[in-house]
């Protein structure tokens, strides 16, 4: 970023500045609705959370069937 604001005679601070201030700008708002795909992602996953929940309790239950019986 220095090197660019050399070039084009610029305080490399103002720069960096302006870069934030466009990043931020870029970011959504905390209070802005999510966009199709976002919402078919978010379900998606969240199936997948729920599948690998299933698994978890399913592993936990086995682990203690087999951890009491000593066979």
């Amino acid at each position: 970023m220095s090197e660019v604001a050399r070039e084009l005679d610029l305080n490399p601070e103002n720069l960096r500045g302006w870069v934030k201030k466009h990043e931020k700008q870029l970011e959504p708002a905390p209070d802005a609705e999510l966009t199709v795909n976002e919402r078919a992602r978010l379900k998606k996953l969240e199936r997948r959370n729920r599948e690998l929940e299933m698994e978890v309790t399913f592993l936990k239950k086995a682990a203690a069937y087999f951890a009491k019986d000593p066979q």
